[in-house]
């Protein structure tokens, strides 16, 4: 029997926490090596990688450049968590959390750091007027929900995420409690679906970007090999909606941008201009094809 564990009066750190991102898990901020970031010639210069975080920035931007806002128009820069890029020194300027994604908005005189994918998300559409109602009941009840999916993802990814796929051993105690509370937040979003089109109601917003790629993947069974665990198709309102979200053009453009797993012709690991999702995918670039 494993004895039980007593925290001491002080922590310290002293050995890796384990797990699948024990390489890069530290408890002190701050770059670990220099390293400058690239610069592309158009207004928005993002640096992300395709997780849900990330793929939040990248659907906001294609879909303000299906509406013909030019000034959208964006590099998309792979960082790497997995190999530290975060941890880089002009990441870190960008960024002093090294989190993606990070976005600077070249568009003005002088640049614009944005980060917290939230940040971005808001940035972004008071600059092009677009996906945030002006009407002050409608923006509350927008920015309601997007800032329900910024305190309710840690819960989802650092609490279920971690302890039920990425720990190195499982506890029974952690998984119950955190698949409770992923259970419970997919409850929030079916019974606000059972009547509205989209979160904020009839109108598609940020907030609706913000919440698809954490929770429209849970629904679907995506996220964490988890469908099963969860009982996900109970949760018909938010897998209908999930499906809506997921057939907009831009939402399957924006998912394939610093995607590095998955089907090769799904991943653009860099996004530098429109014609990238038919040239430059996984696929295209693998020796042969």
């Amino acid at each position: 029997m494993t004895a039980e564990y007593v925290p001491p009066k002080v922590w310290t750190w002293n050995k890796e926490s384990g797990g699948r991102f024990a390489n890069i898990n530290r408890p002190i901020a701050g770059p670990t090596h220099d390293k400058e970031l690239p610069v592309g010639r158009h207004p928005m210069q993002l640096y992300s990688l395709g997780t849900p975080n990330g793929v939040k920035a990248t659907v906001m931007l294609e879909e303000l450049l299906a509406l013909g806002h030019e000034g959208a128009e964006y590099d998309a820069w792979l960082i790497n968590i997995g190999s530290g890029d975060q941890f880089g020194s002009g990441f870190v300027d960008i960024n002093p959390n090294s989190k993606i994604p990070a976005l600077m908005d070249r568009s003005g005189a002088k640049p614009i750091r944005v980060f917290e994918s939230g940040a971005i998300l808001v940035h972004l559409a008071e600059k092009f007027g677009a996906f945030l109602p002006t009407d002050p009941a409608q923006r509350a009840e927008t920015l309601s929900w997007l800032f329900w999916q910024v305190g309710s993802a840690p819960y989802l990814g650092g609490g279920f995420g971690h302890f039920y796929a990425y720990a190195p051993t499982k506890i029974e105690y952690a998984i119950d409690r955190f698949a409770m509370e992923a259970k419970r937040q997919l409850d929030v979003l079916n019974r606000r679906l059972a009547d509205n089109k989209y979160m904020a109601g009839d109108d598609y917003t940020v907030a609706d970007m913000a919440i698809w790629p954490w929770y429209g993947g849970l629904a679907k069974g995506l996220l964490y090999e988890s469908g099963e665990f969860l009982a996900v198709e109970e949760y018909t309102h938010v897998r209908r909606w999930a499906d809506m979200i997921g057939e907009r053009p831009a939402v399957q453009r924006g998912r394939m941008v610093n995607r590095v797993m998955g089907e090769p012709s799904s991943q653009l690991r860099e996004r530098h201009e429109a014609s990238d999702f038919e040239t430059k995918t996984a696929d295209k670039l693998q020796p042969g094809a």
